[in-house]
């Protein structure tokens, strides 16, 4: 097999974050993908309720310092590194004071969700991919986990779709059981659509569901991985009906399951 360069983007990572289906798989996925062979850069939020002592994350100065502007407010981008030991794998933090200071992940201590998680969200995706240009680093194949992730494909195929270093590059969506009730702020698809994004596709965000959401989402998809059995029934079958490459559920116990995942990018590639 020919080896590919991987760019992780990814809600959580264990041991960053308590172990959850999806931190432990973007975990073990990095890890594998890279005794494979291949090339990856992974990226998560720097939230903060991540103890910075307890992992040695430390600031990289040369990748910090520029501004993004969301929904017409300029927030500083500050990049952090840190590497699991075990796993020899370097993780890249993406943060904000304005966004990621707050010592909880994408909750209130009273269980509602921080009413800023679609910026919090925009930030993520833009942090990641302007950093990735100042790695100069060009990835074939670009795979997000978490509906916190949702942004990047559309900003992929949109904004930064004639950008050599993303040019190329094949966007793999993998769902898991992170449904959540109600809605994101209303005026998601518009702070999208200030971004620089023309596309009917917004009008799915009328209403910001975790549903249209994924539908949303699996719009610029090249690839769709059902990572978990508890996987939202309505967005296993709107991926389904895609028509787009699909990579079914597998436990995570079975003896060839980095093996089909190596396959499954190799195919869309």
């Amino acid at each position: 097999m020919a080896s590919s360069r991987i760019l992780y983007v990814c809600q959580e990572i264990t041991p960053y974050l308590p172990e959850t289906e999806c931190s432990l798989l973007c975990r073990k996925l990095s890890q594998a993908m890279q005794e494979q062979g291949n090339e990856i850069r992974t990226f998560m939020p720097r939230y903060g309720c991540i103890n910075e002592r307890r992992h040695q994350l430390h600031e990289v100065i040369r990748l910090s310092g520029m501004n993004l502007i969301i929904d017409d407010n300029d927030h500083q981008l500050i990049i952090k590194v840190a590497s699991i030991p075990s796993a020899r794998v370097q993780i890249y933090f993406i943060d904000n004071d304005d966004y990621f200071s707050r010592k909880a992940v994408l909750k209130d201590a009273d269980g509602n969700y921080f009413p800023d998680n679609d910026e919090r969200a925009i930030f993520f995706a833009r942090g990641v991919l302007e950093t990735v240009k100042k790695l100069r680093w060009t990835p074939d194949i670009v795979h997000c986990h978490g509906w916190f992730t949702a942004v990047m494909p559309v900003y992929l195929k949109r904004v930064f779709a004639d950008d050599p270093i993303f040019r190329d590059v094949k966007v793999v969506v993998s769902l898991y059981g992170d449904g959540f009730d109600g809605t994101l702020d209303a005026g998601f698809g518009a702070k999208i659509a200030n971004e620089g994004v023309k596309d009917k596709n917004l009008e799915l965000l009328a209403t910001p569901s975790y549903e249209n959401l994924c539908r949303f989402v699996m719009q610029y998809a090249d690839g769709v991985v059902i990572a978990s059995e508890e996987a939202d029934p309505a967005a296993v079958q709107i991926a389904r009906e895609s028509g787009k490459p699909l990579l079914e559920y597998q436990s995570p116990e079975a003896e060839d399951f980095f093996a089909n995942y190596n396959r499954f990018y190799e195919a869309l590639r």
